[in-house]
């Protein structure tokens, strides 16, 4: 497989989130500007911290004035996961060059590790899923911040019938369903018990559910694959598909709130 084909199939599969992130990314920009921030600090953001759950809980956290540590903590907590995610990529692109990871590392996001771990089974060349995962992160990041900066620019603008803060758990909904019904038996435990843990513990301040839900369904699927041997079909999923259940249940209308805390604090959309 060439690069420019495992750039057009991961922009193929993308293309489902890419839709659920736009209306995500105009909720992000619009709240950055209620709480007061100026149109430069409200755009920065999304380009820097990168990361629309944590965005979400740091712009809310700021409303209420919380101290800054406390909003460097909670957004710390809510990317941890993507040190998990960096580690189940490690053995993929370890022969990359230090630079070429350093970028993957910036672009990390739930939606290219999800859709990922199911497809890099199929790119037994290095060359090939280092284009399938571009193919997932550019597009997504494009369409990522310039739908925020599109909500920073019309302000509170839009009608509050358009209800886009459904849009939040939608993009997480999306990767949880694409998970199971491509998954394999430690996916399928993974992910539920990642859901039902998320639904349990979304009380929690913070998010945190969010942390515990992670955690929970990625402690299933190994115990699982451990227990009755890995599944037939290659990849890394388990842990990339304990998180999307865990986002789209605890990111609803009325939560508080990632990107790679091994890259910043505070990250995707």
């Amino acid at each position: 497989m060439t690069f420019s084909q495992g750039f057009r199939e991961g922009a193929r599969d993308a293309l489902p989130v890419v839709l659920a992130v736009t209306p995500f990314g105009v909720v992000v920009g619009v709240a950055a500007v209620e709480v007061g921030l100026s149109v430069a600090q409200a755009i920065g953001i999304s380009y820097i911290v990168y990361a629309g759950t944590a965005q979400l809980a740091a712009l809310q956290l700021i409303a209420v004035g919380s101290p800054v540590a406390v909003i460097l903590v909670t957004t710390l907590l809510l990317n941890l996961r993507f040190a998990l995610y960096s580690a189940a990529f490690a053995g993929h692109l370890r022969a990359a060059p230090v630079w070429w990871r350093a970028v993957l590392a910036f672009m990390m996001t739930d939606q290219s590790m999800a859709l990922g771990s199911q497809r890099y089974g199929r790119f037994p060349e290095r060359g090939a899923k280092i284009a399938y995962y571009l193919g997932v992160s550019v597009p997504v990041g494009f369409v990522w911040t310039t739908a925020s900066t599109l909500g920073v620019l019309l302000g509170g603008g839009l009608p509050a019938g358009w209800s886009l803060e459904f849009a939040v758990p939608l993009v997480f909904l999306t990767l949880w369903v694409v998970a199971m019904v491509r998954g394999t038996p430690p996916v399928w435990v993974a992910g539920a018990v990642a859901a039902a843990v998320a639904v349990l513990a979304r009380p929690l301040p913070f998010n945190l559910g969010l942390l515990a839900a992670a955690f929970a369904g990625i402690a299933a699927g190994l115990w699982w694959e451990t227990r009755h041997g890995p599944a037939p079909r290659p990849g890394v999923a388990i842990v990339a598909d304990a998180a999307p259940a865990a986002r789209a249940a605890t990111t609803a209308p009325d939560a508080t709130g990632g990107r790679a805390a091994s890259t910043r604090v505070g990250a995707k959309p």
